[in-house]
């Protein structure tokens, strides 16, 4: 509230003399009493059902209007329509092919039984490279609980650490980490199609292309790891050997979109 009184004290004195403030602004609200106090007309104020909880929001007008605002409705429409039939897809899809239960139970599996708290999110594409931390405010603050519905004392620790960066970032900052440090659960998500082809004359692949070959590559670096066996075909001096092993046999999933 404190950016927006501040936004609203610089329209006050910016605007010529006799300007309506309340033409500039707009809100997304279900408290309309206090909207009108703060200079905000009815008719300007976006509503939503008071047990919109902060998972669910992006649905509704809270992130809807700034998606609509920034990418057109149409496309907004488009997101709505996914969301529904994923929706769908959980209430009837059945347990082995249902895509949020298996990747709840996935979570459960590498965090409550393996003991593995982190989750790391890589997109392989530029324009998702804020979807981690999307992902970090929806699972984090949603599951981050100490207590129970009831109120009860948890036996356990609840929720995961998630982080994450797009794909050829997160290889030169953390991917080390991930095949000869830590164990961390990797969910890699890439796209079949670019959304701007790029194809330099003289280059034997495209940029999409050579972006999808790490896409490809990094799941199965993490599941098989190399040997040393393997990097002494590949010559490489034998006091390198031990710092370019690496065992695999570490959890990922792919998720490619067309």
């Amino acid at each position: 509230m404190l950016n927006a009184r501040t936004i609203r004290d610089w329209l006050q004195i910016s605007l010529p003399k006799g300007g309506d403030i309340g033409l500039h602004m707009c809100a997304v609200s279900t408290n309309l009493k206090l909207t009108a106090e703060f200079g905000i007309p009815d008719d300007r104020v976006f509503g939503f059902w008071d047990w919109v909880g902060g998972r669910f929001s992006v649905t509704s007008a809270v992130g809807v209007l700034p998606l609509a605002i920034h990418y057109g409705f149409e496309i907004v429409q488009e997101f709505l329509k996914g969301c529904h039939a994923m929706d769908e897809h959980f209430l009837s899809a059945p347990v082995e092919q249902n895509l949020p239960m298996l990747m709840g139970l996935s979570s459960v599996f590498n965090s409550s039984i393996l003991g593995l708290n982190c989750v790391a999110v890589l997109p392989y594409c530029q324009a998702m490279h804020r979807f981690a931390a999307h992902i970090q405010q929806l699972t984090m603050e949603s599951n981050g609980k100490g207590v129970d519905l009831k109120g009860e004392k948890l036996s356990g620790a609840a929720g995961e650490i998630y982080f994450g960066e797009p794909g050829t970032n997160g290889q030169h900052s953390f991917y080390q980490l991930m095949h000869q440090g830590r164990v961390v659960p990797a969910e890699f998500i890439g796209f079949q199609k670019s959304q701007n082809p790029i194809n330099l004359k003289g280059e034997e692949v495209s940029n999409h292309d050579e972006l999808m070959s790490n896409f490809f590559a990094q799941p199965d670096a993490l599941a098989f790891g190399k040997t040393a066996e393997e990097l002494q075909r590949e010559n490489v001096g034998a006091d390198l050997i031990p710092h370019k092993t690496f065992s695999g046999n570490r959890p990922s999933i792919m998720y490619e979109i067309e």
